[in-house]
């Protein structure tokens, strides 16, 4: 999917029958006592799990063109008479016809799907050909003369309850005990709101700004992240998230650029197609291979092209600190991390997707900035370049199963200094969509979060060594932590999911010393 791309309109589906359907701008529709119906859930008969329940939503709200019967029914099983058809799309084309004065007019694909059933109901629609030439000619006289941007809210609300056993952690494995004791094993709440509002400027242009507010984090190591988890400077204020302009040149190339929200995470295209930190996987690991979210980036330039209909290149420049000429700039600073990407996206067949990732980071601080597993490398303040690669790869291999998979590596040296230090990053998962009813979704993910697999920096960089009581001489981690997690994403209705979820961390901090961690989720989602 391109970063610039939009659902398309609801197409009708199966109408009211029998006798004459109720619509709204049919003759005396105006006066009956469900004439002023104005959502679908008023309807006693019409459900969010039925099939064409997005359908008629779309064409009650958008286009305020169907109602039901005087009892609330809908009544859709029941068969339908092309004239009745008729009487129904001509009242429909008579609310259309009142649109094209507001932002929200027809678009030319609304006027597509007429055109089509003009085809089809030629004999008893003959009139509509007139009246469908002049709804585009209006259209397009409006979009060349008026320049009226449309802005739509999108947004979600997650309330997560979650917590873990008790716990002790193995920090600094010098004799293989446990020296720290995990505070946060008390059940807590973390709520998590995210405001999107899309501002299109033209087809082919469109601002996101978006607002972001939490009430923290509470975690003792990066192997308990959770997705839906915030920042400690983000404790319920609302912050600006993203706020980039994109804008679609031809048919294959669109371009982003911003001071916020322009990084890995948001340009390149993700082979696991259930990330989401209200709807996918519960941890933070599991989201997506974490190389991707090398450097914390902030602001910059990105672009998507779209080669073929099975290639895609996917590109960018961020810095973490864009707005901070002190300390950071676009160019990065004494505080500031740069990072550049690209990203190939193949698609061999319609049922498997594949991503090749490279990416360059140069931190001033030695750390890769992921969140996840061992992403401090090196003594904190120790300036990094690293090159970074992955592979990622999706199947689906029946409707209700896709497995699939990841693996990063990463290596880092310090400018005029001998020496690497590497991680490596895995995980495989299976996604069960649609498991016991249609928009639920189960998981089951297994991998190892980053690891040190190796450090030869010169003595007193190589951190393993260090923390392990040692001068810092070359060496890896000595233990290696996995990372386990089952969960079930409930779609109870169009806008509330409930996902309960439990996670397995063995060897938490890359250390046989540390006792297995637990942790129990229990997540609400409210999408709107």
């Amino acid at each position: 999917m391109s970063i610039l791309a939009a659902p398309l309109p609801g197409i009708p589906s199966e109408n009211s029958p029998s006798s004459l359907p109720l619509v709204n701008g049919a003759m005396g529709a105006e006066n009956h006592p469900m004439a002023q119906m104005n959502s679908v859930s008023q309807l006693r008969d019409v459900f969010p799990g039925d099939w064409a329940y997005q359908a008629l939503s779309e064409l009650m709200t958008r286009y305020n063109c169907l109602v039901g019967y005087p009892d609330g029914t809908f009544r859709g099983q029941r068969s339908l008479s092309r004239y009745e058809f008729a009487a129904g799309l001509n009242a429909c084309l008579q609310s259309i016809e009142r649109l094209l004065g507001d932002d929200d007019r027809p678009t030319q694909g609304d006027l597509e799907v007429l055109r089509r059933l003009e085809q089809e109901f030629s004999s008893e629609l003959a009139f509509l050909g007139t009246r469908i030439d002049g709804l585009e000619a209006r259209v397009a006289q409006l979009e060349e003369q008026q320049f009226s941007t449309t802005t739509k809210l999108f947004g979600q609300a997650i309330i997560g309850l979650q917590g873990r056993n008790n716990n002790q952690l193995d920090f600094f494995p010098v004799d293989g005990i446990a020296d720290l004791r995990d505070p946060f094993t008390q059940p807590t709440v973390i709520t998590n709101v995210q405001l999107s509002l899309f501002t299109q400027f033209s087809p082919r242009s469109l601002l996101l700004t978006g607002l972001q507010a939490s009430n923290g984090r509470f975690r003792l190591t990066n192997d308990t992240a959770l997705s839906y988890e915030g920042d400690f400077n983000n404790q319920n204020q609302f912050q600006l998230s993203d706020l980039t302009y994109r804008h679609l040149f031809g048919d294959r190339l669109a371009l982003i650029v911003g001071p916020r929200g322009v990084n890995g995470v948001s340009v390149f295209r993700g082979a696991n197609r259930v990330e989401s930190a209200g709807f996918g996987p519960v941890s933070a690991f599991a989201q997506r291979n974490p190389i991707i979210a090398i450097g914390g980036g902030q602001g910059g330039l990105g672009l998507d092209w779209q080669v073929s209909d099975r290639l895609n290149v996917q590109g960018f420049y961020s810095s973490s600190l864009p707005n901070n000429g002190e300390f950071g700039g676009l160019l990065g600073g004494d505080f500031g991390d740069i990072t550049s990407g690209v990203q190939v996206a193949i698609a061999p067949s319609n049922n498997l997707d594949l991503t090749l990732n490279y990416l360059y980071n140069y931190s001033p601080l030695g750390s890769l900035r992921t969140g996840i597993g061992e992403d401090q490398l090196v003594p904190e303040g120790t300036p990094l370049n690293t090159h970074a690669f992955g592979i990622n790869l999706s199947w689906d291999a029946t409707s209700w199963l896709n497995w699939g998979g990841w693996f990063g590596y990463t290596t880092s040296s310090i400018p005029s200094e001998s020496g690497t230090v590497n991680t490596v990053n895995w995980m495989t998962f299976l996604n069960f969509p649609d498991l016991g009813g249609q928009g639920n979704l189960g998981g089951i993910y297994f991998g190892q979060p980053p690891k040190i697999t190796r450090s030869t920096l010169p003595t007193g960089f190589n951190l393993p060594n260090l923390l392990a009581g040692g001068l810092g001489t070359s060496g890896g981690s000595r233990s290696t932590t996995t990372h386990l997690e089952a969960f079930y994403r409930w779609q109870m209705t169009d806008n509330i999911a409930l996902t309960p979820g439990v996670v397995f961390v063995l060897n938490p901090a890359q250390s046989s010393g540390s006792d297995t961690i637990t942790i129990g989720v229990l997540r609400t989602t409210f999408s709107f």
